[in-house]
């Protein structure tokens, strides 16, 4: 069992609001994933450098500065208590190189021009603290709250997932060919860091937009090579979507308005969300791909 988040901001002024929104909605699903939690943050700033999110770990953050001055130049970094966003116009092709080759000890969450990745064990509202969620802007975001049964708790171990240029995906459920399609997936090119069944449906999703296919398409592919249980919301650059698979077993809600579009495990995760009361309520129906923005 655990918590899955999202919402998808229709009214740009309610884009200063996102952290807020976002974090009661993580800390309102800590009965569902007690063990650790995250949360990816789009924002549509006009910067064309890449944004690569990285958890430092145990590394002290000064020396890690000092080491990353020897491979690129004109870059930023920016801290988030363990982590650190690295902001450079150097395109991932050469940026992950290097980082897998010569910081071993970091781990890459995700990269792209739009998202921003932060997850960590712990109590959801501990972690919600510590990066400071509520003070994020930005278009639309999604989180995680784990309860962990397929592999251990750690960093890596945590939702959400990112195995492309601003995708990411958070999971409730399990899925039961996640080792024959990681072998798969492999053979392709994608690299896994954890063991973690999510993990391989995000390097899933990935390969697939590679391949030039939409995420609708993609999703609706999931469902014939994806075994398992789940409810999937899934984000892009632009937007995200959500898809529960033929059996439907693990709960979703969505709540609409002009202004916004939630989705949540349970409604208790959107209770305080504005005019929530006058929103559109439904569940998502299974084996169909609800998307917003992309």
């Amino acid at each position: 069992m655990c918590g899955i988040v999202g919402i998808y901001l229709k009214n740009k002024k309610l884009e200063n609001s996102l952290g807020s929104h976002l974090s009661k909605m993580l800390i309102n699903m800590s009965s569902r994933g007690p063990d650790s939690a995250g949360f990816a943050i789009y924002n549509g700033e006009n910067d064309n450098r890449y944004k690569y999110s990285i958890c430092i770990n145990k590394i002290n953050f000064n020396d890690f500065e000092e080491n990353i001055k020897k491979y690129f130049d004109n870059f930023e970094l920016i801290k988030n208590s363990d982590h650190v966003i690295i902001k450079t116009y150097i395109k991932p092709i050469e940026v992950l190189k290097i980082l897998k080759k010569n910081f071993k000890d970091v781990s890459i969450v995700g990269y792209g021009k739009s998202i921003e990745i932060f997850k960590q064990v712990g109590n959801p509202r501990d972690v919600v603290k510590k990066f400071k969620l509520e003070n994020y802007t930005g278009t639309h975001a999604i989180g995680h709250t784990r309860m962990a049964t397929e592999s251990a708790i750690t960093t890596n171990g945590s939702h959400p997932y990112s195995t492309g240029e601003d995708e990411c995906l958070v999971h409730n459920g399990s899925l039961s060919n996640h080792n024959n399609l990681r072998r798969k997936l492999k053979k392709y090119g994608v690299n896994f860091n954890s063991e973690n069944d999510t993990e391989v449906a995000a390097g899933y999703i990935s390969n697939h937009l590679s391949k030039q296919k939409s995420l609708k398409e993609t999703l609706k592919d999931g469902l014939k090579d994806l075994d398992g249980f789940y409810t999937f919301i899934t984000g892009t650059r632009n937007g995200f979507a959500v898809l529960r698979d033929e059996i439907a077993c693990k709960p979703a809600v969505i709540a609409e308005t002009d202004d916004y579009v939630a989705i949540a495990s349970e409604f208790q995760a959107m209770a305080h969300l504005p005019e929530v009361n006058n929103a559109k309520i439904f569940e998502p129906e299974p084996s169909v791909v609800y998307s917003w923005g992309d």
